[in-house]
């Protein structure tokens, strides 16, 4: 197994990490030797890992949590954006502005308020940012605007850090997940806001013609953030089954 964190000072701060694809990615680093905090919204996850209540929605609140997170791991090498509130599959003539605007203010601004806060510290250990979006924003699904658009912004703002921060070492990439059978995609099966014969003709697009999981977007995320991919700034692999080519 891998230990790519084991020598690094400080931790890893994954916001968003008591969903799915977050517990996957928290739980990865730490196998890979990182100290690792989370953040949750209303259900703390279970585990021995350093948990802080944040509701993105408060835009004051990230740089509390940025800096008790430090205190705790003993500085920040790694920060990782993975937090994915549900977002109703509908046509985006139908959201009405206010709607749009709350979400952008929660993902998008959310981001910036727990990423401007630990550029110091990340600085500091010359560190890094993955920032988990959608592979939506190479390919776009119907339906699927009110998630993708702020994901887009989020990833405007990883390219616009990314340059203005690679000379302090600071790296920051995104990873953007396809169909998976965790995370977001599966609670849009379970909800039945995605039909069997919907799901099949998803299935069709996907060249590996099947869905992928969260290991596969932690693997992604975790290479992202090691010294393996130290050359690597500014850019977005998508862990999508060949769905954007």
């Amino acid at each position: 197994m891998s230990a790519d964190f084991a020598d690094r000072p400080g931790g890893a701060l994954v916001v968003g990490g008591s969903g799915g694809l977050g517990l996957a990615i928290a739980a990865m680093l730490a196998d890979r030797g990182a100290a690792v905090g989370v953040t949750y919204r209303t259900r703390r996850p279970a585990g021995d890992h350093p948990a802080y209540e944040l509701d993105l929605a408060d835009l004051s609140a990230g740089a509390a949590v940025v800096d008790r997170a430090v205190g705790d791991l003993g500085g920040l090498h790694t920060l990782v954006y993975a937090a994915g509130p549900h977002v109703p599959m509908v046509h985006l003539s139908t959201v009405a502005p206010r709607e749009l605007a709350t979400q952008l203010a929660t993902d998008a601004a959310g981001f910036f308020s727990v990423v401007q806060p630990a550029l110091p510290h990340l600085r500091a250990s010359a560190g890094s940012v993955v920032a988990v979006t959608t592979a939506a924003t190479s390919r776009f699904p119907v339906r699927d605007g009110l998630s993708s658009a702020p994901k887009a912004a989020v990833e405007a703002m990883v390219r616009a850090l990314a340059a203005e921060e690679g000379r302090y070492g600071v790296r920051l990439n995104c990873v953007g997940p396809g169909m998976l059978t965790d995370g977001m995609a599966e609670r849009l099966i379970s909800s039945g806001e995605l039909t069997d014969e919907a799901l099949e003709i998803t299935r069709r697009n996907i060249p590996l013609r099947r869905f992928g999981n969260a290991a596969d977007v932690a693997e992604a995320v975790c290479f992202l953030a090691s010294h393996r991919a130290g050359f690597v700034t500014g850019q977005k692999l998508d862990v999508d089954g060949g769905y954007g080519v």
